[in-house]
């Protein structure tokens, strides 16, 4: 347990001994190295409760604080009730050694109770290419399954096919219509059917593959043919494109596997058998009022057939019954609304907790100040995959990650072509290509550079004191970033790492500072500073990699160590 955890149950022990029970207690480092290395505001969010003045609630809490063992060597009050804490430097040597031996096992942790948690995401529509909105829930539900993962839990990742429903008929009538303009027909596109040039590419390719069973086929036939043979190729490409992205599925559910196993009307029945359906207009009806829905919901309609609403539940119920304690699901702004009746059909089936939902908010893409709309090959829209190809895969996925999920989103692509340290994810990649190069200017394998052989307590410089402290949050910052689902904490934390490491870095300039470089002649010292370099390498790789992104040995831009 770092310096920090235990501060924070300890100080935890004592607001419940003080009357408050279940605080949360914030531990943080103080901006200004001055006032100390940890600080909390605990007095004053007890002051409310106890109705106390904070700076006495404050004395009381240092009164009745045990720090015996908790690596603490000095406490007080300060301002208008904060406890600052300085921890003894062997507590800080401890925290990089602790670096250094787990290695990439450092960040991780394992929960008090561990689940089986599915994550589904993406889950386009058979229809078209994946789009950039498509791009920034794939990032961060590829982000959110491995925070989960890192913090213990076991996780699938799922993406839902949507293959079934009118828009699948739409997509094969308008292939039918683009292979019969290759046959020199006059068709037009259906109303509401897809336009997008990758139709016509999609025709010649049909067409090469199967044109005399197409010319054989009766109209009703091919749009049938054409349909099947449309969405397997557009399944195939989601799958390439996601790849390619870095983004691999557990696994691929089918809409029409809930139809085919007859899971809507098993799910109806079960629903019917609590007493919570009715029939009204001559359709049926859900009660999702009772269930904190703001008006009960149609699931069969008057002419028979099932609203979307009804396989969506069924696929759900689906989700609980293969053995997922909990489910998360990644869903674009459009669904904002659909949230609370999929929670209440939950609840009325009895997963009252199953379900969380994170939404995602559009993207717009943004060159020279202007927004790009329009894909060379999808039409209405920028694909994905054009958008990566250009930036890169660590600049896309880092680009969707650091901004809140729940945020609209701006995507510049003049910074994200920016190859300096003003694009955010290059400062932290050059941050770690800096601590490589280090290490071949020095002659080491980074594997090589252990606890065993390097005194710590020769690092008593104030910038590495600040520096081992940042490293030694990383796992508290992915086990907030898992619990909050937001990966933006994980990018923010790098940044600000990056930063450190950086201005650590120019400090020990040759040129200009020599007696703070990495590799001085010192013997013990270097072997303390290639130390302390390793730690940074661990954790800004550790944390790229949670994200999905490399971390590089080289860059284009090399400088001396």
């Amino acid at each position: 347990m770092s310096p920090a955890e235990q501060l924070r149950a300890r100080l935890e022990r004592v607001a419940a001994e003080l009357g408050a029970d279940g605080v949360d207690v914030q531990l943080e480092r103080p901006r200004n190295p001055e006032h100390g290395d940890l600080a909390t505001n605990l007095a004053m969010v007890l002051a409310g409760r106890l109705r106390r003045a904070p700076r006495q609630i404050a004395d009381e809490i240092l009164a009745r604080l045990d720090l015996e063992g908790a690596g603490v060597a000095s406490a007080e009050v300060a301002g208008a009730g904060f406890i600052n804490f300085r921890l003894t430097g062997a507590v800080l040597w401890e925290q990089l050694a602790r670096v250094l031996r787990e290695d990439r096992a450092f960040g991780r942790s394992e929960p008090e109770d561990r689940l089986r948690i599915q994550v589904e995401f993406v889950s386009a529509n058979p229809t078209g290419p994946l789009h950039v909105a498509h791009g920034r829930g794939a990032a961060l539900g590829d982000a959110i399954a491995s925070l989960l993962r890192w913090t213990g839990h076991e996780v699938e990742r799922e993406f839902y096919i949507n293959d079934a429903g009118v828009q699948i008929q739409r997509l094969g009538e308008s292939l039918d219509a683009r292979w019969r303009q290759l046959m020199g027909e006059e068709a037009a596109i259906p109303e509401g059917g897809y336009h997008g040039a990758y139709l016509v590419d999609m025709a010649r390719e049909v067409d090469a593959e199967a044109h005399d069973r197409l010319v054989a086929m009766s109209a009703e036939e091919r749009v049938a043919f054409l349909r099947r043979w449309a969405v397997e190729r557009l399944e195939a490409e989601h799958d390439r494109t996601l790849r390619d992205f870095r983004v691999q599925m557990d696994s691929y559910y089918p809409e029409t596997r809930i139809y085919e196993e007859g899971r809507i009307a098993e799910t109806l029945r079960e629903l019917a058998d609590r007493g919570l359906t009715y029939e009204s207009e001559g359709a049926v009806w859900l009660r999702t009022t009772a269930f904190g829905d703001d008006k009960d919901r149609v699931l069969v309609k008057s002419d028979g057939t099932y609203t979307y609403f009804a396989p969506d539940i069924a696929y759900h119920r689906e989700k609980a019954r293969r053995g997922f304690q909990h489910a998360i699901d990644i869903w674009g702004a459009d669904h904002h609304g659909y949230v609370p009746r999929m929670k209440a059909a939950l609840a009325a089936l009895g997963y009252p907790d199953f379900l969380d939902v994170e939404i995602v908010q559009m993207v717009r893409i943004m060159r020279g100040g202007e927004e790009v709309k329009i894909s060379k090959r999808a039409g209405e829209f920028v694909t994905l995959r054009e958008l990566f190809e250009e930036t890169g895969v660590d600049v896309a996925r880092y680009f969707f990650l650091m901004r809140r999920s729940d945020a609209q989103m701006i995507f510049d692509l003049d910074l994200a072509l920016d190859q300096s340290e003003k694009n955010p994810v290059y400062k932290v990649q050059y941050a770690h290509a800096r601590m490589m190069s280090i290490f071949r200017k020095a002659g080491v394998e980074p594997s090589s550079i252990g606890v065993e052989d390097a005194d710590l307590s020769l690092l008593r410089e104030p910038v590495e004191g600040e520096l081992i402290k940042q490293l030694a949050e990383f796992p508290a910052v992915v086990s907030r970033a898992a619990e909050a689902r937001a990966p933006h904490i994980v990018c923010d934390y790098l940044e600000e790492t990056a930063g450190m490491v950086n201005s650590w870095y120019h400090a020990g300039n040759p040129s200009r500072n020599p007696e703070l470089a990495v590799l001085v002649p010192h013997p013990a010292l270097r072997r303390a500073r290639l130390a302390l370099a390793r730690g940074v390498q661990i954790v800004l790789r550790n944390g790229l990699e949670l994200l999905g992104l490399s971390a590089p040995d080289r860059m284009q831009r090399e400088e001396t160590a």
